[in-house]
């Protein structure tokens, strides 16, 4: 009996879609008769519809929030209460279509990946839903980045409303699954007379560890893939931003970085991956460096590289860390789950190297490099297996 699986792929960027189109492999293995429609917006569904995904008509069209965090940032720092505020509105149109989509379309299953809006929703009772829920979290509350009063209540507020639900039993959402270690949830409370997080997320989440969309065997063969891709044997350098347009400033304080190290490695190769939100015309970079916009199969280059320069993004410092790349990442500043949560994994794991955008010069930069291009590293071992492990929990919910 076919079985129809609604899948929102609801966060920003490419690193979330990316973990969902593996959970989504995984789930066709277990059940063949699953039937998988999305809801995305940009940059998500463009990854969604080179995979050959089934997105659902623009009648029911998914707000973008990618556009907000943009709207809200300035340079290389992201405003977090300008983007709580506008992200409200995007909110209630995304409630709007989830309703509409719930009460015309019939489903088995409707999973999740950071809809905080129908998980807030669901646990204040003002949404029910026929089909079970399944939420996908990377993270458990939210924290300050300033000393504003606002920002500071905004957030309490915020983290208030997690753990609205914690007395609640059962539980308002079906399946609450957390990509990660019970040690990525910080062992402290959400704030004053509210739950610790982490035991909060001991008895609310399934953990299930990490998750690629690639084998990192399969991409063992550095010269393999240099031939492949036509690199050859000079040094790499693969400067990326991921999803979003911010960090075009980033992007050319590593290619202001490049006349500098070219006068110790002549011969060294750096590529700049402005994505999909960011046009390379827009970029500024000196001659002998190359600036490519959205690059399908940007694993295969990070593979290939001798080093590798992005933002602090949750899936590609994964993805370095699983390739056993060296690596510098720059937290967008402001945003906290870089700056504290994704910065924290990575600590533990000894992964990577933090900079700071306001603190780095060209040459402070260059210095960076020269330190880790090539090096052998000691990063301590991850489990990859959460896509499986995840699609194995959501299969129990199908009968």
């Amino acid at each position: 009996m076919k079985k129809k699986i609604l899948y929102i792929s609801g966060s920003l960027g490419l690193g979330h879609v990316t973990r969902d189109l593996a959970i989504a492999k995984e789930l066709r293995t277990l059940r063949p008769e699953g039937e998988i429609v999305w809801l995305a917006a940009h940059p998500a569904n463009l990854l969604l519809k080179e995979a050959g995904e089934v997105l659902l008509p623009g009648s029911y069209a998914w707000a973008d929030e990618t556009v907000v965090a943009e709207e809200a940032s300035d340079g290389y720092r992201l405003n977090l209460l300008k983007y709580a505020f506008r992200i409200k509105k995007v909110w209630a149109k995304h409630l709007q279509t989830f309703r509409r989509l719930v009460q015309e379309e019939q489903f088995d299953v409707v999973i999740g990946d950071e809809t905080y809006e129908i998980a807030i929703a669901l646990t204040e009772k003002s949404l029910k839903i026929e089909p079970p829920f399944v939420m996908i979290y990377d993270f458990i509350g939210t924290e300050a980045m300033t000393f504003s009063p606002l920002e500071r209540l905004g957030v309490y507020l915020n983290n208030r409303q997690w753990t609205r639900s914690h007395r609640d039993n059962p539980y308002p959402i079906d399946l609450v699954l957390f990509v990660g270690e019970l040690d990525d949830v910080p062992d402290r409370r959400f704030g004053f007379l509210l739950p610790n997080r982490r035991e909060w997320a001991q008895k609310i989440c399934r953990f299930v560890g990490y998750i690629l969309r690639f084998e990192p065997e399969d991409l063992a063969d550095t010269m393999g893939i240099r031939r492949k891709l036509g690199y050859g044997g000079s040094p790499l350098i693969v400067c990326s931003i991921g999803g979003t347009s911010i960090g075009k400033a980033m992007l050319e304080l590593c290619g202001k970085a490049f006349p500098i190290l070219r006068k110790t490695l002549p011969d060294l190769r750096m590529m700049l991956v402005s994505g999909p939100r960011l046009s390379p015309e827009s970029v500024t970079a000196p001659a002998g460096v190359e600036i490519r916009g959205y690059v399908p199969d940007l694993i295969e280059h990070f593979a290939a590289s001798d080093l590798a320069i992005v933002q602090a993004g949750g899936t590609t410092t994964l993805e370095l860390t699983a390739l056993r790349k060296p690596f510098l990442y720059f937290p967008i500043e402001g945003q906290f789950g870089q700056q504290l949560y994704v910065s924290g994994r990575l600590a533990r794991h000894r992964a990577g190297v933090k900079m700071q955008y306001s603190r780095t010069t060209p040459e402070s930069l260059a210095e960076m490099v020269l330190a880790n291009i090539g090096k052998e590293v000691n990063y301590a071992a991850i489990p990859t297996d959460g896509a499986r492990k995840a699609a194995e929990l959501i299969s129990g919910l199908l009968g």
